[in-house]
């Protein structure tokens, strides 16, 4: 299995390729690997999706501190 460096490692190249896109693009990614039945591909590809979402956006959660 991937760990955790490894998908944000994935998650930033994504990031850095295709900009706002990046989202949208793990996530095809994931709905690819889910319709080749590859249950373990789309978790990974989901998971990357979820860093690609963190990377990317502009505001604050409402729970962050700002520095």
């Amino acid at each position: 299995m991937i760990n955790d460096r490894e998908i944000w490692q994935c998650a930033n190249e994504i990031v850095k390729q295709y900009g706002k896109d990046a989202p949208i693009e793990a996530a095809m990614r994931a709905d690819r690997m889910l319709e080749k039945g590859d249950l373990d591909g789309q978790a990974v590809w989901k998971r990357i999706l979820k860093a690609v979402e963190e990377l990317s956006r502009e505001l604050p959660r409402t729970d962050e501190r700002l520095q």
